[in-house]
């Protein structure tokens, strides 16, 4: 497809929530993506900024469209989509299932069911994200207006009803115990059911509770009353995403991301009340593009919870990329943090290390030596990185590898003056870092090796740092996008596969994390516009700008977008607005 065509087909689409679907001429789908905006999003592909993208697009025939109810059934119908598809150009999870959905067949007496492959002619509802929560709600269905739920195998031919007609789940219309009419009637309350009218199932369970705890059948009763907690939960949160509410974190889940070349690992650790009891590890396909590491980790998070319960709390190595994502996340209830210190932190850098591939009997530090030239094996690596928001709050991170290893007791960060240019930035934190090496004021060792992560600009403004303080310790870069090694002598690009590149790529990526961690503390600690916003506090901010990114972010957001965000209602958001 041209950008003309992409133009085209983007103002045949509504302005509404939904997913869409790049196919090739053979039908074979290319990726999928979801939209806030179906419209605004498809048109955006008419100039894509990466090459990739550019590439998928010129190979696009066309396009087909989803439309959903909320942003939050956008993000499971991706998820399921890119599982069942396993596009070429999304980021995938190679080992897992598909989200919940609950059909409704298309026969003459429809059979109600819960699957993950939902027939052509079927009347689909969700993607839903607890299948445990779907089966309750569908059984409470079947017990309250009788839909069958049997194969057409069972359903014709029978001369007596079956078993689930004497439990109670269904009315029999096999044998014509109950007529057409009657059974039209039940299947159009079930429909209203899952279109958002609650009451349809809520009221007829309250009046069976009330009735069994009259007649002091207490157990039933219970039995009801949690029924009716998970149907009065089911529509919660935009229609299938339920808020937990607060909760004591007894299940937590710490994912780790390590990515070699164009594959990525992501190793998930489950404690139970503070214990560890599971490890894990699953391997996606790696994306492009420079945060890497937060595009598998918001592809993972939606698409390793299909069938599972979401932990009361997630410990990552960094925040997903996605803004839906994290929204997703804090409206089913799960804590999620990016720990810098202590115990949790410990535990991200467990996962981290259980994630990261190693290639057995290989001595890759002497791999890095000889690849670099260097006079020795490089056993102290730092690593170097800069972060900031659009000149903002810009910070720098320094952090120690030791035998290809992260060495927290090397950690060091550094708050810097706000400038937006990224070279000055990582000439001053070089030169920090080498003053205080120089005049004796740091407690430890000279490296072997300093790794900046960027390219040849970020490599010559420490070149330039060096150079200015006479420290002298053999630097390169590494720079994400095509992960090019850049020395002082040249660019190289290394095999996917090289142990020596794993190890920079290591450094790197956990230098990265660490900068980024320490950007958004302090961003939330900085003085912003939004201070001044009537209704907005300490709390609301913080949110406000993990889900947008930075005040900016803020101001490009619609008033729809910054309603979406928990605790902002729309007074709010038109309050914060008007102020930006």
């Amino acid at each position: 497809m041209d950008a003309a065509a992409v133009r085209e087909r983007a103002g045949d689409l509504p302005a509404s929530p939904g997913v869409y679907q790049f196919e090739d001429a053979d039908g074979t789908v290319l990726y999928v993506g979801k939209a806030v905006d179906l419209r605004s999003r498809v048109r955006s592909y008419a100039d894509p900024r990466g090459e990739r993208i550019r590439r998928m697009v010129e190979r696009a025939a066309r396009v087909d469209t989803a439309v959903t109810d909320t942003e939050t059934q956008a993000l499971l119908l991706e998820a399921n989509l890119i599982k069942r598809h396993q596009p070429r150009y999304n980021v995938r999870l190679k080992d897992d299932k598909s989200y919940p959905l609950v059909q409704l067949t298309g026969h003459r007496f429809p059979r109600i069911e819960v699957t993950r492959d939902p027939d052509p002619d079927a009347t689909v509802y969700g993607p839903y994200t607890q299948m445990k929560r779907v089966e309750t709600v569908v059984k409470a269905l079947r017990e309250t207006y009788g839909l069958r739920g049997c194969s057409d195998h069972k359903f014709e031919g029978r001369d007596r009803p079956c078993l689930d007609y004497e439990l109670g789940l269904c009315t029999a219309p096999c044998t014509g115990e109950i007529d057409e009419p009657g059974y039209e009637a039940d299947t159009a309350s079930v429909r209203r059911f899952f279109e958002g009218e609650t009451g349809v199932l809520a009221d007829p369970l309250r009046d069976a509770m009330e009735t069994a705890a009259n007649e002091q059948e207490f157990e039933r009763a219970a039995n009801l009353r949690d029924r009716l907690d998970a149907v009065e939960a089911f529509h919660g949160g935009g229609g299938e995403a339920v808020h937990a509410g607060e909760r004591e974190e007894r299940a937590v889940d710490v994912l780790g991301v390590a990515i070699s070349g164009g594959d990525a690992t992501v190793a998930r650790l489950h404690s139970a009340d503070g214990k560890l009891v599971d490890r894990e590890r699953h391997s996606l396909a790696a994306p492009e593009g420079e945060d890497r590491v937060a595009a598998v980790l918001s592809a993972f998070l939606t698409q390793y919870y299909a069938e599972r319960e979401l932990p009361d709390a997630l410990l990552l190595s960094e925040r997903p990329d996605d803004g839906d994502v994290t929204a997703w996340l804090e409206a089913e209830g799960v804590a999620v943090r990016v720990p810098g210190a202590g115990r949790e932190a410990t535990l991200v850098d467990l996962a981290l290390k259980n994630a990261r591939t190693r290639d057995g009997g290989r001595d890759e530090l002497a791999a890095l030596r000889d690849a670099l030239s260097l006079d020795r094996r490089p056993r102290r690596i730092e690593g170097f990185d800069v972060s900031h928001a659009q000149g903002k709050a810009v910070v720098g991170s320094d952090i120690t590898f030791v035998d290809g290893e992260a060495d927290k007791s090397g950690y060091r960060r550094k708050r810097l003056s706000d400038e937006n240019d990224d070279y000055a930035n990582m000439r001053r934190l070089v030169v920090w870092r080498a003053e205080r090496a120089v005049e004796g004021r740091d407690d430890r060792p000279n490296p072997d090796l300093l790794l900046i992560d960027g390219g040849e600009g970020q490599l010559g403004a420490a070149q330039d740092a060096l150079a200015e303080t006479g420290w002298d310790v053999p630097v390169v870069a590494l720079a994400k996008a095509e992960e090019l090694v850049v020395t002082p002598d040249g660019v190289q690009r290394w095999p996917d596969d090289a142990a020596h590149l794993h190890v920079l790529q290591r450094v790197r990526d956990e230098a990265h994390r660490f900068a980024v961690a320490y950007h958004q503390q302090v961003r939330d600690e900085v003085s912003t516009p939004l201070d001044d916003v009537a209704g907005v506090g300490p709390e609301l901010r913080k949110r406000l700008l993990r889900r947008f990114g930075s005040v900016e972010g803020v101001r490009a957001a619609s008033r729809e977008e910054l309603a979406s965000v928990e605790g902002i209602g729309p007074n709010t958001a038109e309050r914060v607005d008007r102020a930006l």
